[in-house]
Parts: structure tokens; sequence; C-alpha cells
């Protein structure tokens, strides 16, 4: 559901992983179920993706990634979600003075991409909570829903596709036992895929920019639970 429109609908899947596999190990399971919703999620909103965003986030977010692999080895669980909470709610506050103020200087900057592009690679390959900072980032770019989806859907399949390696060799947290675990969820993947899209088509233009602001704070506040 989280990956074809219904923001911080995922978050509850990846604490329940990590409460029955450990943090980092949860995250080499989960990323191949990510990976296939990724799938639904592109071939539904393929057309509405935005590449001019994505082109600015995709080398930031790979240097994010490299820095999540490198770090991953060195600290706990528990620092994980205190540096990425620390990270949304920062970003979650720029983004609510700009919506308040409309400014637009800040969005424009290559700053703000590589702020943003770095901390999505780096919260994505430490804990598959990118969602959150990739919403902040879409959003001050002021898109319509379905240009929101389509984009968020094509930057999460190639940065995902991306970050499988670094599981296998540096990590070594998937292999063919989580995998063919992984296999068996997508029937649920599916189901939900198709929730989502159904979801979405319910909720107004003007109000689903406000639904993924509030999901944001719940899905910030739920890391320092």
């Amino acid at each position: 559901m989280s990956k074809t429109g219904i923001h911080g609908a995922g978050m509850a899947a990846v604490p329940l992983l990590a409460l029955i596999f450990g943090g980092k190990m949860s995250s080499g399971i989960m990323l191949p179920i990510l990976s296939i919703a990724d799938i639904f999620a592109v071939w539904h909103y393929n057309r509405h993706a935005q590449w001019s965003h994505l082109g600015k986030l995709f080398p930031f977010a790979a240097i994010g990634v490299g820095l999540g692999t490198y770090v991953g080895h060195y600290i706990d669980d528990q620092s994980f979600r205190l540096i990425m909470g620390v990270i949304i709610i920062g970003s979650l506050v720029i983004m609510l003075w700009m919506e308040k103020s409309n400014k637009k200087s800040i969005p424009q900057s290559i700053w703000f991409a590589a702020v943003l592009g770095i901390a999505g690679g780096f919260t994505t390959m430490v804990g598959n909570l990118a969602g959150t900072v990739m919403a902040l980032y879409l959003l001050s770019m002021r898109l319509p829903k379905n240009e929101y989806i389509g984009t968020a859907a094509w930057f999460f399949m190639i940065i995902n596709l991306f970050k499988i390696p670094f599981h296998i060799f540096f990590w070594e947290t998937i292999n063919w036992n989580t995998f063919r675990f992984d296999l068996l969820t997508i029937p649920s993947v599916a189901v939900g895929a198709f929730l989502g899209i159904a979801i979405v088509k319910k909720i107004p233009e003007d109000k689903y920019r406000w639904f993924i602001i509030g999901m944001t704070v719940v899905s910030a506040l739920l890391l320092f639970v």
C-alpha cells in the first residue's frame, strides 16, 4: 500500500521484521519485498514520473547508500533509528516552514537535493525508511498526486535494485533462504498494491498533500518509539 500512494503504511512492517530477525538482517529480508512492490507501483504510475527531479537525486542517493553500507558495520539498531528520526524531523520543520511562507528558493537549490538525496540513500540502506525523506523532497517540489507517486515509484525501484549487491556481498543479509521467504509474500504484496491504488483514487487532489504531511509526521514520531 505504501508503494502505491499510502505513504507510511509500510512503517509497521519495519519494526515487526526487526523484532523477529534483528535490524540489519531484517533490512535485507525486507528489500526484495519492497522491490516486488516497486514493480507494481511503476507499472501503474510510470507515465507520471518527473525525471528532472530524479536526475538530481540519484547521484546523491548513491552516495548515501555507500555511507549507509559503511556506517552500518559500526552502529547499533537504536542508533540507526535515532539518526533517521533526527534527519526526518529536521527536514519536516524545513518543509512546513516553506509550506507556510511559500518559499521556493531552498527546494530549487542543488544543496536541497544533495542533503535529502544523501539522507534518503543513507536511511534506505540502514533501515528501508527513506519513504519519509523522499516525501519531504517531492512535496517540496509541489508535485500533483499522481506525479508524486510516479516519481517516488521510479526512484525507489532503481535505488532498491542498486542496494541489492551491497546486501548480498557486504552485509550478507540476502541469500537463497531469505529470497525464498520473500517470494512467498508476492500474493499479499499484490493485494496491498491494488488496495493502495484504490484508496488513493478516493483521496481528493487538494487533500492528498496534507494526508502525506500527516503520515510523514506520524512516521517520524514512530522512529523514536
